[in-house]
């Protein structure tokens, strides 16, 4: 049956996939520690701090993999995980080790080790790569294939089979196609029975699976062909093609007894997004408060000295899924009307910017005590820079998926700010990068927008005004 194979190598991949940090340890810890090759300069060696640092590798590896998709039997069909996407892995696993062994100052574990081990996660993870290709080639040729039974002999049903039998994971054949009423019969080459002789075949030919090939348009028909199957012990599945728009990233899952399907899935979701990237959050922006306090407390003494007004400005901002938060930035300009600042861009050469406001707003300055937006939980370091609800109402009617940059945490810094597109700038442009963002978000993507920020935090801007 399909799910059962596909589920024992799913769970065999995810055991080994799983035990490769263990490895690559054990491997390491004896060229380092016992093979004699390296001279030791303590005898000494802490052998329960090496066994909580593999803890801590192992969950964080777990974490990375998931979202890279490792475990995901799909990446392995064909030409399998690309050796870029393990590097990249291995990559985000030991920015996230090397940080835990900064901090955790009871034990300094050896450099030499950390990098072996990361050598050898990383050359296990490309040979199991290589390995499972190997295995699923090798299955696929063999003579023990899934015996399938598609409902439905159209022009879809044609496409389902073919790319079943081109799927290289579980090596399949088809039985018989069943036509239905309405049909135009678009398959050759393998028999054509009639829904009330399903059961004899599945006798007579010991069929593994029952596939109903049916466009959605035609869904409505699924509970009359499931009752002319009750009788019959095989398993039935449906191909769900909902059109190119709509990207299903998880299955059908449990809400309380109520089936949901995902049809437009957010990485804010993700265990990734919500673990380790708020954990970051919350590390980077106590750092960051902590380092820059003396700075920002000038900051505010000048603000105050500047001009009348209170030192902090708050504004009402669009956030994720689309809720109203209040930002807090550094006052750069002389106190105004409310409606003034949520309903007007802030221009060159604006008469409403202090001195100070105009080199805090060019050099970023003024967006310090956004850090205490994202403790809040309410902004992250790197997402789409959040906007005012005036705007976002305006802009929602004028540029097309607009709204899709809600679908992550909004950010002090992001991947349109850093490639320019900031202030009164192009909003579809924008948007681009947002979506780009949306698309393409991991952990290495924001540790990169935060460099680029920092070198050029103190660049000339021409849109910072």
């Amino acid at each position: 049956m399909i799910r059962r194979r596909l589920n024992a190598i799913n769970f065999f991949l995810r055991i080994v996939t799983l035990l490769l940090p263990l490895i690559a340890f054990s491997i390491a810890g004896y060229i380092r520690f016992f093979s004699g090759l390296i001279p030791l300069v303590s005898p000494d060696i802490a052998a329960v701090d090496y066994l909580g640092l593999l803890l801590f590798t192992t969950l964080v590896w777990a974490v990375v993999v998931d979202h890279y998709g490792l475990f995901q039997l799909g990446h392995f069909a064909g030409t399998g995980t690309s050796t870029k996407t393990v590097f990249w892995a291995c990559c985000v696993t030991y920015v996230a080790v090397i940080g835990a062994t900064f901090f955790y100052r009871s034990t300094s574990f050896s450099r030499l080790f950390v990098a072996m081990s990361a050598l050898g996660l990383f050359i296990l993870a490309v040979v199991s790569e290589r390995l499972f290709n190997w295995a699923l080639n090798r299955a696929r040729r063999g003579s023990s294939r899934s015996q399938l039974l598609i409902i439905g002999a159209d022009e879809f049903a044609r496409r389902v089979a073919e790319s079943i039998l081109g799927r290289v994971m579980i090596p399949c054949e088809v039985t018989a196609f069943v036509p239905l009423p309405g049909q135009e019969v678009a398959v050759t080459g393998v028999p054509l029975i009639e829904l009330q002789d399903v059961n004899k075949v599945a006798v007579a030919q010991e069929l593994d699976d029952i596939v109903i090939a049916l466009p959605t348009s035609r869904f409505s028909e699924i509970p009359v062909i499931m009752e002319a199957l009750e009788n019959i012990c095989v398993p039935v599945r449906a191909v769900l093609d909902l059109g190119k728009s709509v990207h299903v990233r998880e299955m059908l899952f449990d809400f309380g007894g109520l089936r949901l399907l995902d049809l437009r899935g957010s990485p804010s979701e993700s265990t990734l997004y919500l673990v380790a990237k708020r954990a970051f959050d919350v590390v980077f922006s106590l750092l960051v408060l902590i380092t820059l306090s003396p700075l920002m407390a000038v900051i505010a003494v000048a603000v105050r000295l500047s001009s009348p007004g209170p030192v902090l400005f708050t504004q009402e901002r669009v956030g994720l899924s689309g809720r109203i938060f209040r930002m807090y930035k550094f006052r750069t300009m002389r106190i105004g009307s409310l409606e003034e600042s949520d309903t007007r861009w802030t221009t060159a050469n604006d008469p409403r910017r202090t001195a100070l406001g105009s080199f805090l707003r060019k050099t970023n300055l003024d967006e310090l005590p956004q850090f205490f937006n994202v403790l809040r939980g309410e902004m992250s370091i790197v997402g789409p820079r959040p906007e005012r609800p005036h705007f976002v109402e305006e802009f929602l009617e004028d540029v097309a998926q607009y709204n899709t940059r809600h679908y992550l945490k909004v950010g002090i810094t992001g991947w349109a700010q850093v490639n320019g597109w900031r202030g009164d700038t192009s909003i579809p442009r924008r948007v681009e990068h947002d979506l780009y963002y949306l698309q393409n978000w991991s952990l290495l993507l924001d540790f990169k927008i935060i460099l680029l920020t920092v070198f050029r935090t103190f660049a000339a801007n021409k849109n910072a005004y």
